[in-house]
């Protein structure tokens, strides 16, 4: 791959300033397409600023994408995080240990039952039968009209999902900035059609349970990040609203397109087959870091040079 056939959508260095001094994150690929360059830039990211802080770093697969799960990426998801020299603290070691200890699947009935005892508490959900299409008719931009807010439906697996309301006066502060999440984000779905938990419930739950304190996304999450403190906030959880965020700009393709997890010239899986090594993406997240250290070709590289940065 030519290092030129990529593009970086943001150049500005990300701001370490706010990075907990013992963070704790995680790393939450999803089975359901090969990973790629982005992800492994993300996954470098997170990586290289635990590290280099004595932190803790925890590997959770989102498997709740039930009908999309692929075996074969899965064991993809390990030889990729190998190849990228990664380790990780606590979470599955191999796909065997993850199908027989850290399935979320294992976890849908605990799902269920905090999003019931979130409608007890606070009777924000309500039940919805709209499809994506049926939305897209009414709303261009794709979000939720508020068209079953009042219907007062029962939930009906295959029929109905289930919406978490806001408000329209909702205002969210992700770091230095104060997002309407009823104009940007809108009411979303905590529980689906296919009567699975969504991924923001599912993600949310799981971050606060392992007292996540520091989370390195993409900007394009920039609004799901203000949807799961919202979420938060609605269960009166502390852990998760304190979170520190970090966004960084995207890897985008030669065409300037978001990199998507399928097979093709960014799939880290046909990287690592054509030969390639996985210094592109090291040196990329060092530019993300604003790291100007060289060289920086491997994540023990990346790692030093924060060591050096933080000292």
């Amino acid at each position: 791959m030519q290092e030129t056939s990529i593009t970086f959508e943001n150049s500005s260095p990300m701001c370490l300033s706010q990075v907990p001094s013992k963070p704790v994150s995680r790393l939450a690929p999803t089975p359901s397409g090969f990973l790629h360059l982005g992800n492994a830039v993300n996954f470098l990211v997170t990586w290289a600023i635990v590290r280099s802080r004595n932190g803790r770093l925890h590997l959770r697969i989102d498997d709740m994408d039930g009908i999309r799960f692929r075996p074969d990426v899965l064991e993809d998801i390990f030889t990729s995080l190998d190849w990228l020299s990664l380790d990780w603290d606590t979470g599955p070691s191999g796909p065997d240990d993850f199908y027989q200890n850290f399935s979320l699947h294992k976890k849908k009935e605990y799902y269920r039952g905090r999003l019931q005892a979130l409608d007890k508490m606070r009777r924000k959900t309500f039940v919805c039968r709209c499809s994506r299409a049926s939305i897209k008719k009414v709303s261009p931009n794709g979000l939720y009209p508020g068209t079953c807010r009042n219907a007062g439906f029962v939930f009906e697996p295959g029929f109905h999902a289930v919406r978490l309301r806001v408000d329209n006066d909702t205002r969210i502060q992700v770091n230095n900035q104060r997002i309407d999440l009823a104009e940007a984000f809108g009411d979303f779905v905590l529980w689906r059609k296919d009567d699975q938990p969504s991924y923001h419930l599912a993600s949310l739950l799981e971050d606060e349970e392992g007292g996540i304190n520091f989370i390195v996304r993409g900007q394009d999450l920039l609004f799901s990040t203000a949807a799961q403190i919202y979420l938060a906030q609605c269960f009166g959880f502390s852990s998760f609203p304190a979170c520190r965020f970090l966004h960084h700009g995207l890897v985008l393709g030669d065409n300037g397109e978001k990199l998507s997890k399928s097979r093709g010239a960014y799939a880290l899986k046909d990287l690592r087959q054509s030969g390639g090594s996985p210094a592109f993406a090291v040196k990329t997240a060092a530019r993300v870091l604003g790291l100007k250290h060289n060289p920086i070709l491997t994540a023990q590289d990346l790692k030093q040079a924060l060591n050096s940065l933080n000292r």
